[in-house]
């Protein structure tokens, strides 16, 4: 319906003519209109004039005058009414017309896209799309994949390799020379004269010395 109406519209120039057309008749109008106002008021003046020296016929010719001015100046009042009211219908019309012009305009751009993007074609780049994703996932879980993690290896190989390894570490620990693992405790010294500290202190060196020797001993009788 719209499309039958606007095909049917007048072109933008012709509507800026008729714009321009009721502008001109319009102040054309006012122009006359201003002239009536003028003569209507000197016929007032003379009508008072005339009444002044009591010429009651010539007063009233002036009135008739006057009287038939202002309704032609009322005239002229409605007829810029009538071309103000089309000049407003006119311009709301552009507006119309503009709005469904880039509505069909962008209608069209629409159905240019909806070409080029029907389901089907939608269908086969996430398809696409899909295939490459799974093509990159399975490159990088093989780039992160362990160097010889395809290589077959032999089990019973490993473990005989892996005894070989725990014998060689057990012989290498009877080996070694004995020291002493026995930490060395902290005597706590009572407090007592000086010459029973030191006679303490005395024992207890001599006592772990004994009890390192006898350590030692025992480690070398393993050893052996």
């Amino acid at each position: 319906m719209f499309s039958r109406v606007f095909k049917k519209s007048k072109p933008k120039n012709d509507d800026i003519a008729s714009l321009d057309k009721l502008n001109e008749t319009l102040v054309s109008l006012e122009k006359k209109e201003k002239v009536l106002q003028k003569k209507a008021a000197e016929e007032t003046e003379r009508a008072k004039e005339f009444t002044r020296v009591k010429n009651k016929r010539g007063a009233l010719q002036c009135l008739k005058r006057k009287k038939l001015f202002e309704q032609q100046i009322e005239q002229l009042f409605n007829f810029q009414l009538r071309i103000h009211d089309q000049m407003i219908m006119i311009e709301g019309a552009k507006v119309t017309t503009g709005t469904v012009e880039a509505l069909r305009t962008g209608a069209a751009a629409m159905k240019a896209m909806e070409k080029t993007m029907n389901i089907d074609y939608v269908d086969k780049t996430l398809d696409e799309v899909n295939e490459q994703t799974e093509n990159i996932r399975q490159i990088q879980e093989a780039l992160a994949a362990p160097l010889g993690s395809a290589v077959d290896f032999d089990e019973d190989e490993l473990e005989a390799e892996l005894d070989a390894l725990k014998i060689d570490d057990l012989e290498e620990q009877l080996l070694q020379p004995a020291t002493s693992t026995i930490p060395a405790t902290p005597v706590h010294i009572p407090p007592v004269e000086q010459s029973a500290q030191t006679s303490s202190r005395t024992g207890e060196r001599d006592k772990e010395k004994e009890e390192e020797e006898e350590v030692a001993t025992l480690q070398t009788e393993m050893a052996l």
